[in-house]
């Protein structure tokens, strides 16, 4: 961020929205520019001539819609930091996957609206290649979380609860999905319904032929099945 405060563009294709998202930003003493248009044309254009410190774009717009524009705008040689005002709820987990700041559900709430400044000033002394954040819901909001802050992850139907030290989460993606996709991250099945994040495992124990694992102070069962792949990726990650 190169200025004090922060220069916002706002995008919306109903202008009641509009006022109302440019009223509640006014108030926030930590925004100083607010510049709106109904027009993703015009946003583009803005945005290849003048610098902002965060875009707040609603999904649902005729044409190139919010997340076709955030594609866009990831192009970008400095992509701005993005923060989706919608009252869509279901779009979520793209937005996670374009690497938005924040997801605020309409009607906009101010204390919602400060949440996701918060976000952007504290994100901007991070470096650009951001750690992956996974997209969660509880009561009507969406936040994100920190991949690496997840202990393990259980299968419950055709859904998986993600669970942090800090409580759990439900998310619609299979476990098989999270198995493909974070095994990268250090996240290794150890029974047919469970991924353990390695770097959260604190003890390994056997008892009565059964072997387990202590991950955020919980301990699990570890299938016959896994066992041996388990020792060796644990005695590989602990030298």
């Amino acid at each position: 961020m190169s200025r004090d405060r922060l220069r916002v563009l706002l995008i919306d294709d109903e202008q009641p929205a509009l006022d109302e998202l440019s009223y509640l930003l006014g108030l926030d003493q930590r925004v100083g520019e607010v510049h709106a248009t109904d027009s993703v044309t015009e946003a583009l254009r803005v945005l290849h001539d003048r610098e902002f410190d965060a875009v707040f774009l609603d999904i649902q717009m005729p044409g190139l819609n919010g997340l076709e524009l955030a594609q866009v705008l990831g192009r970008f040689s400095t992509p701005p930091p993005i923060v989706f005002v919608t009252a869509h709820e279901e779009h979520a987990i793209d937005a996670f996957d374009l690497h938005a700041v924040d997801y605020v559900l309409k009607p906009v709430r101010a204390e919602r609206l400060a949440e996701a400044v918060r976000r952007i000033v504290e994100g901007s002394s991070r470096p650009a290649a951001t750690e992956e954040q996974v997209a969660v819901e509880r009561g009507g909001v969406t936040r994100f979380i920190r991949r690496s802050d997840i202990t393990h992850v259980e299968a419950q139907g055709d859904y998986t609860r993600i669970h942090t030290e800090g409580g759990s989460h439900l998310l619609r993606t299979p476990l098989s999905t999270l198995e493909e996709q974070w095994g990268p991250a250090g996240f290794v099945r150890i029974h047919r319904s469970l991924l353990i994040n390695l770097r959260h495992v604190s003890e390994a124990r056997t008892q009565a032929g059964r072997y387990a694992v202590v991950v955020g102070g919980q301990e699990l069962q570890v299938s016959r099945r896994h066992t041996r792949e388990l020792r060796d990726l644990l005695t590989r990650s602990r030298p």
